[in-house]
């Protein structure tokens, strides 16, 4: 057996642990794995539930519910309402608490009333690594980490979602569109709604991984490593303008270092989960 067969044997072993189960489901790929793989295992006593509200893009939510719609495992929405929340709107460095505090207290609150024995999320051995305060929400609300029990990382999800035929396996990550906001600058669902418009536009024209950093006046717009040269051509950095300037930014500019996670978090380094 493989060491990636070993840690597959382990994650099933540790949802066999519950008698039933709620998956807090996004649609990226670990939480789609983590669903397909406690379907596997509990059937019908699972249930994947996802939180819309205006930090979720309806590209999100489309994909999330074409998996559903491929695996048929048990699937419900919920509204969460976090952009209603001062302590998450103010966009301090621990903004991502309170929404995953709000959205857990609804699971926990549905796994009660419903009789469902726990409530479980997608965390996998790599997401330790960066600053990651919904961590802090997960721990406080006892969720299980079944991902990261079984030692999975992000490259182990992938490979075991590609050999299940998850139409995500290879998706770029996605996190929620609050993410783009520099940190001290209010989220608002009209930001909320300029990030994805932009984002949706450079997608249109053809790039598959980016981000669109909100910086109030200025848009810093992130490109994938091996999709730059295309962005710095004279062509296309005047479409990166007439879009950006039309969504309200005074300033469009371009990080030559390129796609990477978690880039509002650098100064950051020295805080601790």
């Amino acid at each position: 057996m493989s060491e990636l067969e070993t840690k597959e044997q382990l994650l099933r072993e540790e949802l066999r642990k519950a008698p039933s189960l709620i998956v807090a489901y996004s649609g990226g790929v670990d939480s789609a794995y983590l669903a397909y793989a406690a379907h596997q295992v509990l059937g019908e006593r699972m249930l994947a539930v996802t939180a819309l509200s205006a930090s979720y893009a309806a590209r999100d939510r489309q994909e999330a519910e074409t998996v559903v719609a491929r695996f048929k495992f048990p699937h419900e929405f919920i509204e969460t309402d976090e952009v209603s929340d001062p302590n998450y709107r103010a966009n301090n460095p621990d903004r991502c608490y309170f929404c995953k505090d709000a959205m857990f207290a609804k699971l926990d609150e549905m796994a009660a009333r419903r009789g469902f024995a726990a409530v479980a999320y997608g965390i996998n051995v790599d997401d330790q690594g960066d600053w990651r305060p919904g961590q802090r929400a997960a721990r406080e609300h006892k969720i299980l980490t079944p991902l990261l029990d079984a030692g999975l990382t992000k490259a182990d999800i992938r490979e075991l979602a590609r050999r299940a035929d998850l139409p995500v396996w290879d998706r770029p990550a996605s996190a929620c569109l609050s993410s783009r906001i520099a940190y001290g600058l209010e989220v608002t669902p009209e930001r909320l709604a300029v990030i994805e418009k932009g984002e949706e536009a450079l997608r249109a024209l053809g790039f598959r991984q980016m981000r669109v950093r909100h910086h109030d006046q200025m848009v810093r717009i992130e490109i994938a490593p091996d999709e730059l040269p295309r962005a710095l051509t004279p062509e296309m950095t005047r479409k990166f303008v007439e879009i950006f300037k039309a969504l309200g930014f005074k300033f469009v500019t371009l990080d030559l270092e390129g796609y990477r996670t978690g880039s509002l978090n650098i100064h950051l380094v020295d805080l601790k989960k």
